[in-house]
């Protein structure tokens, strides 16, 4: 990925959206309500991928997504495609056809992401890639972190937890279908394939960054390899957990060091009690106030200011972005997802984790 960064990315995340509330929307139906206010006449559409690749999309991306569109007084409409790409089009159809003057979208696939920008392309309606690049796509500006480096990191992580002992690794990558689990995996590959004493002994993507099915998978590998694996790179947070529930039923857990992503709870949970030793945190809140910020200034007919461009290799085209940077998560620096406010310690220290925590300060 060809990137040209400069110091816009400090101006665009300390901006605040100083805009007037005058009217709310809700975003559960067709966000008909009041809006308008210093936003205009404009409306806002957002489509998430699912609930099954990762919580944050529900959990934290949408009211995050919610409360800076209510705080700008502009009209919106965040609706969860489920991971059906026919849905997400009949969505974005509906979207367009209630007089959506932006339109964002995490695409489930390139091909399927590329028609919807298309169309909303057609009726004069501004696209906004946010997290994933549609491959072919049309959209007007990308919004995500900074992948390659995401991957790079959690390769990082991994070789700190192994050191430069002989290792066997077991690669367990996101969806074929999402250009994001390409550059993470390319990022880690990028740091773990210059250690010689690193061997990788399977290597294979999950569908649809499926949980279900990546314990299936793992499990395979794992019996493939005769259950002799040092380490693992589990692409997030989700794949992690159930790569940990075949170490724990082979009595591996917390032996075997796992990577993850998106400093989910669940994720935190594990590193703290010592079964995965590391995660990404790639702030919710950041990124989606990256995009409202993005889209409330389009639907006022205003540029957006990027940190820089992506290539589209596919289209053939530098696509204007905005790259924010990940930060790499251990059981040292738990306390800064809190600290960002990304999540509570009371969501994390629960039950059996509390004394985790007491012991690495989190709270």
């Amino acid at each position: 990925m060809k990137r040209t960064r400069n110091l816009v990315l400090a101006t665009v995340m300390g901006a605040t959206l100083a805009l007037s509330a005058c009217g709310g929307s809700d975003s559960e139906g067709g966000g008909d309500g009041g809006g308008g206010g210093a936003a205009g006449d404009g409306k806002i559409g957002v489509i998430l991928p699912d609930t099954k690749s990762s919580v944050r999309w529900e959990s934290a991306d949408k009211p995050a997504l919610e409360k800076a569109f209510k705080a700008a007084g502009v009209d919106y409409d965040i609706q969860n495609a489920e991971g059906d790409a026919d849905k997400m089009q009949t969505i974005a159809d509906g979207m367009i056809t209630d007089g959506v003057t932006v339109l964002a979208i995490v695409n489930l696939d390139s091909d399927s992401g590329a028609a919807i920008e298309e169309k909303a392309k057609s009726q004069g309606v501004k696209t906004i890639d946010y997290d994933r690049l549609t491959l072919g796509g049309s959209a007007d500006v990308y919004i995500s972190y900074d992948n390659s480096k995401v991957g790079a990191l959690q390769g990082e992580g991994l070789a700190k937890c192994l050191g430069d002992k002989a290792a066997n690794i077991v690669y367990l990558n996101g969806s074929p279908t999402d250009n994001n689990a390409t550059l993470f995996s390319q990022g880690a590959h990028s740091v773990l394939d210059k250690v010689a004493t690193y061997k990788p002994v399977g290597e294979q993507a999950v569908p649809d960054w499926d949980n279900e099915q990546a314990v299936t998978i793992f499990e395979q590998l794992y019996t493939k390899a005769d259950g002799k694996i040092d380490g693992v790179y589990a692409a997030n947070d989700g794949l992690a957990g159930a790569v940990i529930s075949i170490l724990d039923k082979n009595g591996q857990a917390g032996k075997v060091p796992v990577t993850g992503q998106d400093a989910s709870v669940e994720g935190l949970q594990n590193i703290l009690a010592g079964d995965q030793c590391m995660t990404i945190q790639k702030s919710a809140a950041g990124q989606a106030k990256a995009l409202a910020e993005t889209a409330i200034a389009m639907v006022k007919g205003e540029e957006p200011e990027t940190t820089g461009t992506v290539e589209d290799e596919t289209g053939g085209r530098e696509v204007p972005a905005i790259l924010l940077d990940p930060v790499l998560i251990d059981k040292t620096n738990v306390q800064a997802v809190v600290d960002a406010g990304d999540l509570k310690a009371s969501d994390i220290c629960t039950a059996d984790f509390a004394k985790f925590c007491e012991e690495n300060g989190v709270q």
